[in-house]
């Protein structure tokens, strides 16, 4: 089946040029030019992943992000930004509001199918197969969710990754450099520095729990869960 992209883009040029690589890509473009379109546009067919542009008419694509997180619908949703802006601030800014990668304009058809396809490699994985329940937390690999308790924990498609990661290597502290590899994979377009955001990310979205705790900082070591206080 084809995999559906939203391309959300402002510019009618690059809209267009886009559509045109992912269709020669056996892929399905759907497009929107500016945040109302995009959000129409979802709520009718759901795609598969979302190209937003930071700089939309309107609302910014970095609100958009925020927005898509906290929909039901969009929450796992993978997300790249499309952007001018290369600076590690406006990188990190774009990581913490939900984005899952990002392309710096001006960029070439063939890297961003690149992208894309790694992106959609680590979103819909088979990795998370099976029922795994640890320190009051339990993942629904089949159904893709997460729970904590009775309520359904909404969760980004990294975070899950990274959580599942986590639960299955339980007590085990892993580096920055040893996370990329098992969690995105070994890309070459994620930089240690993106590990950091998606930790924060995750001790947010469990703080709800208090939970967050079970995500271990190891001072010059990385990272580790543990549900041993």
């Amino acid at each position: 089946m084809q995999k559906r992209i939203l391309i959300v883009e402002d510019e009618s040029s690059i809209r267009d040029m886009v559509a045109f690589a992912l269709r020669k890509a056996d892929m399905e473009p759907m497009l929107a030019a500016d945040a109302r379109e995009a959000q129409l546009a979802v709520a009718t067919t759901v795609p598969d992943l979302i190209l937003l542009d930071w700089m939309l008419p309107g609302m910014s694509g970095l609100e958009l992000a925020r927005r898509l997180r906290k929909e039901a619908l969009t929450a796992e949703v993978p997300i790249i930004m499309l952007t001018a802006r290369g600076e590690e601030m406006d990188r990190v800014s774009g990581l913490e509001a939900g984005v899952d990668d990002y392309v710096v304009k001006p960029f070439s058809t063939r890297e961003l199918i690149a992208r894309i396809k790694a992106v959609l490699r680590r979103s819909h994985g088979d990795d998370g197969s099976g029922i795994l329940e640890l320190g009051g937390l339990k993942i629904d690999g089949p159904a893709h969710r997460v729970h904590a308790g009775t309520d359904t924990v909404p969760i980004g498609p990294t975070e899950y990754r990274l959580l599942h990661f986590f639960m299955t290597h339980a007590e085990r502290v892993y580096s920055r450099a040893q996370l990329l590899d098992h969690v995105w994979g070994g890309s070459v377009y994620v930089e240690e520095r993106t590990v950091d955001v998606h930790i924060r990310r995750l001790r947010q979205t469990l703080q709800p729990w208090q939970l967050d705790g079970l995500i271990q900082t190891v001072r010059g070591a990385g990272y580790r869960f543990s549900a041993t206080a």
